[in-house]
């Protein structure tokens, strides 16, 4: 495996391309870097995410996609050791202003793990725990709408109908990531992030998945870390790739993959290294 790619010197700016005018800017990244303890993580990271789009994170381990993907919800405020610094915004509301309650972003910013983690609880409990929460439902019948509604969303209430009482850990795989996923959006986020969400699935459950991403995108903005570029060509709008810490390039799924403007872009995709 060939690694020697050229390391950037200085941040790059990746905000050379710009969103067409007509598309809403959801989250906007602005120069935002992240320490682990005295190690830096991200370098000078500026990224726009449309409305209604996916947009995939692509690059080798340790790039930090997944570093980058826990800012938009501060989770790294859950690390004693990380800093971050720059400016993100959501419908142009600093998500890191002292005034901001971090428990209500994070039901407007829903995330689905790598591995699924339903709750040793109920198929119906596990759905019904973040509404509960955030006093969304008024009465039990709103509640029992709202899990029906998000399981329909993930493409699982008719699998799950007749047993909405039984464990959520007695699913399969697949289904369990779906019901991590009407877990996330029975919140009713804005924005959800997905953290390498197909890597433990089958084929076909991986398949599901990607279907369920491309409807879900009609109502959510979705950020999505993958390693599989096939994944990330097949499902999202845009695309944005990582290395050492730097956001090389994004752009256009379609142009990042058949005509990247960096060469570190063209190397990844190729295979040269990662």
């Amino acid at each position: 495996m060939n690694m020697n790619v050229e390391t950037p010197k200085e941040p790059v700016d990746a905000m050379t391309f710009q969103l067409p005018e007509e598309l809403q800017v959801k989250v906007k990244t602005r120069d935002v870097n992240v320490h682990y303890g005295e190690k830096q993580a991200l370098f000078d990271i500026n990224l726009d995410v449309p409305a209604n789009h996916v947009v995939s994170l692509i690059g080798p381990s340790g790039c930090g996609k997944s570093t980058y993907l826990r800012c938009l919800n501060r989770m790294n405020d859950i690390i004693d050791i990380a800093r971050v610094s720059g400016k993100i915004e959501l419908d142009g509301l600093d998500i890191y202003d002292k005034n901001i309650d971090v428990v209500e972003l994070r039901a407007r910013v829903g995330m689905v793990f790598q591995k699924p983690n339903p709750f040793p609880k109920s198929i119906f409990d596990n759905v019904a725990y973040g509404p509960r929460i955030h006093g969304l439902a008024d009465n039990k019948t709103e509640l029992e709408e709202i899990v029906v509604t998000s399981l329909q969303k993930a493409g699982l209430f008719d699998e799950v109908k007749d047993r909405l009482k039984d464990s959520g850990t007695g699913l399969s795989g697949g289904q369990q990531q779906r019901l991590c996923i009407a877990r996330a959006i029975a919140t009713r986020p804005e924005v959800i992030l997905m953290d390498e969400p197909a890597s433990a699935l089958d084929p076909i459950a991986t398949a599901v998945i990607e279907e369920l991403i491309d409807e879900l995108r009609q109502n959510f903005t979705i950020i999505i870390v993958t390693h599989s570029m096939q994944q990330a060509a097949r499902i999202s709008q845009y695309t944005a790739f990582f290395h050492l810490g730097y956001l090389v390039e994004v752009g256009d799924t379609e142009q990042i993959f058949t005509n990247p403007v960096d060469r570190r872009t063209q190397d990844y995709i190729t295979g040269r290294f990662g």
